[in-house]
């Protein structure tokens, strides 16, 4: 039998039920070919974070009555691709741990699951907000029931004067954004839309992960331009973080909207849009205005925030030929000029 050189290889040859989330920009479903075609320098990681492919497997080996979950950061090059010493020194560990017949793993090894993560330099722990949408996420996809706090916001979302919000439970909250239907995203459209700061904020943590109904988009969009007029940056970045997950013309409008102005666009909001709404910068005219943006501003990070955008696949090639055609006088060539005189 050939020895095992990856981890897809090990939880392939052990028989384990496995599933993949990616726990970097957002909280969604990893194809399993991901993970593969990763570390047999196949392609580079399609949702890289800050220099890792992050990502939540959550699996059963033999007889475990529950499933194990491990966050793993998987350090990536300047293309994206698997750095592989770490990821080899953990898979070396994970055998000897469990045995070199991972065919054969029983109860009796369930128990040494999760000493594998202590002193694992490939362990990480979510934010709280993204361990909940997880949670949300993986019942949800595998048919289970919410958690006891999805019917205390339900309740809310319906008589949002009975209940003293601070009181849900944020799991709750995740549940119910992994689980939006058109009533609920009705009803948070009216919240947004009256509701105090901190609530919105609350709910817009959750709400980033996924794509929204367009009158929930409006209702975000609405809420953060008058944020941006009150000075509210705070609920302004909520709002743009969570719309930065849908496809939709509304919100590549509003972000060339924000990118325009000069009041509006601080590092705030350009790192809430490179973190979240990423995909919105895949544009040929917005992708050159983000970058003057984020060149101006001297307080932005200019090299970090562009090398963290090449790793993206999609978002690569136009970053680079953005870069390259900036003008000579410019404050992007001049960023650039800056990163190879040190």
């Amino acid at each position: 039998m050939q020895p095992i050189r990856t981890l897809d290889e090990f939880f392939q040859r052990s028989g384990a039920s496995v599933s993949f989330y990616h726990m970097g920009r957002h909280v969604t479903a990893c194809p399993n070919d991901a993970l593969r075609q990763l570390e047999n320098t196949q392609s580079p990681w399609p949702a890289p974070w800050q220099g890792q492919a992050r990502l939540a497997i959550v699996f059963r080996l033999g007889d475990m009555p529950e499933p194990a979950i491990w966050f793993l950061a998987l350090p990536l090059d300047e293309e994206g691709h698997l750095v592989p010493a770490q990821r080899d020194a953990f898979l070396n560990r994970l055998l000897e741990t469990l045995g070199r017949n991972v065919n054969q793993l029983g109860q009796e090894r369930a128990s040494d699951v999760d000493n594998l993560m202590q002193d694992n330099p490939l362990a990480f722990t979510p934010s709280v907000h993204f361990q909940a949408m997880l949670n949300a996420r993986a019942t949800h996809d595998l048919g289970l029931p919410a958690s006891r706090h999805l019917a205390a916001v339900e309740t809310y979302l319906r008589h949002p004067d009975t209940m003293d919000w601070q009181q849900l439970g944020l799991q709750g909250i995740a549940d119910a954004a992994v689980r939006l239907d058109d009533d609920l995203a009705a009803q948070m459209a009216t919240l947004v839309a009256r509701t105090l700061p901190g609530v919105v904020q609350t709910f817009c943590y959750c709400l980033e992960h996924q794509a929204l109904p367009e009158g929930l988009v409006n209702a975000l969009r609405d809420r953060g331009e008058q944020a941006r007029v009150e000075g509210d940056l705070e609920t302004l970045c909520a709002c743009v973080r969570a719309v930065g997950a849908t496809p939709s013309p509304i919100v590549g409008d509003w972000y060339s909207q924000l990118l325009h102005d000069d009041t509006a666009c601080g590092p705030d909001v350009l790192a809430a849009m490179a973190g979240r709404g990423w995909a919105h910068l895949e544009d040929g005219e917005r992708l050159p205005l983000f970058l003057t943006r984020l060149a101006d501003d001297t307080r932005t990070d200019f090299i970090a925030v562009v090398k963290d955008l090449a790793l993206i696949p999609r978002l690569r090639l136009p970053l680079l030929m953005a870069l390259r055609d900036a003008p000579e006088a410019s404050t992007i060539s001049a960023r650039l000029a800056d990163l190879t005189a040190r």
